[in-house]
């Protein structure tokens, strides 16, 4: 039974920092790609970053580039999300998914329960 469980959220300031977990159980972790995905209060899903299988290949959406690093740990079965220079508008219940298929970007399949991250001073 596939369990992807968030956490880490909380309450940042502005400018301040975060690190999501994301703790993967009931699949084959380091055969599939993995997402981060948020949702903003009244506002519709955001896709924000993804990895491939091995941690090498990453991808971020416009909004979180340069700010946001996507990382796994294949050993510990663990997604994480390092959240630097927090805006108001990173404020969402982020969730992390894996993708359809195994070692293919097939796109979020399979979701957690999400983390709220508010910033706010």
């Amino acid at each position: 039974q596939v369990q992807l469980v968030e956490s880490g959220g909380g309450l940042v300031q502005p400018g301040g920092s975060l690190r999501l977990s994301c703790a993967a159980s009931g699949f084959t972790f380091s055969n599939y790609w993995m997402y981060w995905v948020r949702q903003a209060p009244g506002k519709g899903l955001e896709w924000v970053s993804t990895v491939d299988t091995g941690g090498d290949t990453t991808f971020y959406a416009d909004s979180v580039k340069g700010r946001f690093t996507i990382s796994r740990d294949n050993a510990k079965n663990m997604l994480y999300l390092q959240m630097n220079s927090r805006r108001s508008e990173d404020t969402a219940v982020y969730y992390c998914a894996n993708s359809a298929l195994p070692r293919t970007n097939w796109g979020p399949d399979y979701w957690g329960q999400g983390t709220q991250v508010t910033v706010s001073s």
